[in-house]
């Protein structure tokens, strides 16, 4: 990978899965820019990195487009273009109601300003901010959108109104954005975990063992895969972290791992006519 190929935007960096992955990418060489809504956790995280890491942190609330715009553009103006993007950021149920593994947030309590929370973070930041740097990777004729969704039973799951139908909407424009990139040398595949992970998304109030979840750092294998040259040709495919298998060849610990992104494999495609 050329030099000026070597930045990477991670949103939701300061903790959970965006902290693992934005530790994974430094030590793959990357020059990072973790963004996060809170200070706190970016300075955890640069301690974590250690005094001369290739690390950049912002504290901002992506919820606003304008926002994302401006991370975009400082991040650039900063590192240089960039070349990998993970939408990591998310909200979830837990910020409606944090017992809400015990008793679940029915569609009909979702309030207006909630929903436009959610698909603000969830769905429209992602939109937005790989808008803004899908240039760079354009020029470039190479490039990473990577996007963290959720797992198919999750997106149906009742009681998860709106973190499920945002999520699968944040899905549905990952599969757009791998058909509109096709043949440009950029890609745009999504990366989740698997199950319930060992995250702040996921209160205390949960009832669950912390040691027994998928723990953030089972998502880095896979991601470094992604950015690497042996995956140029991967586009449009949805890689669940749990099945991936590092004892395999990476190609083959792919394959188990992958499928093609949304509900293609279930899917029937509409009737055009000719």
């Amino acid at each position: 990978m050329a030099k000026q190929q070597q930045v990477a935007l991670v949103t939701g960096g300061g903790r959970g899965i965006g902290r693992a992955m934005v530790l994974g990418l430094l030590q793959h060489g990357f020059h990072v820019a973790a963004v996060d809504r809170d200070e706190a956790p970016l300075a955890e995280l640069a301690a974590l990195a250690g005094p001369g890491a290739a690390l950049l942190t912002l504290a901002r609330d992506i919820a606003r487009p304008e926002t994302c715009a401006a991370v975009v553009a400082s991040v650039r103006e900063r590192l240089g273009g960039i070349c990998v993007l993970v939408n990591n950021a998310g909200v979830g149920q837990g910020s409606i109601r944090p017992d809400n593994w015990r008793r679940p947030i029915r569609f009909w309590e979702v309030s207006p300003e909630d929903w436009r929370r959610f698909a603000a973070v969830n769905v429209e930041a992602i939109h937005t901010l790989s808008s803004a740097a899908v240039p760079d990777m354009l020029a470039a004729k190479w490039g990473r959108i990577i996007n963290v969704t959720t797992s198919l039973g999750t997106m149906l799951r009742g009681g998860y109104v709106p973190y499920g139908p945002t999520k699968a909407s944040a899905e549905a424009l990952t599969g757009v954005m791998a058909e509109d990139l096709a043949g440009t040398g950029v890609t745009a595949n999504v990366l989740v975990p698997g199950g319930v992970t060992n995250t702040t998304l996921v209160p205390d109030d949960a009832g669950f063992d912390r040691a027994a979840m998928l723990q953030p750092a089972i998502m880095v294998p896979p991601l470094l895969w992604l950015v690497s040259a042996a995956a140029d040709a991967v586009n449009g495919q949805r890689f669940l972290a749990a099945g991936w298998d590092s004892a395999l060849p990476v190609a083959e610990a792919a394959t188990q791992a992958g499928a093609p992104v949304g509900w293609k494999s279930i899917a029937t495609l509409p009737i055009v006519p000719r």
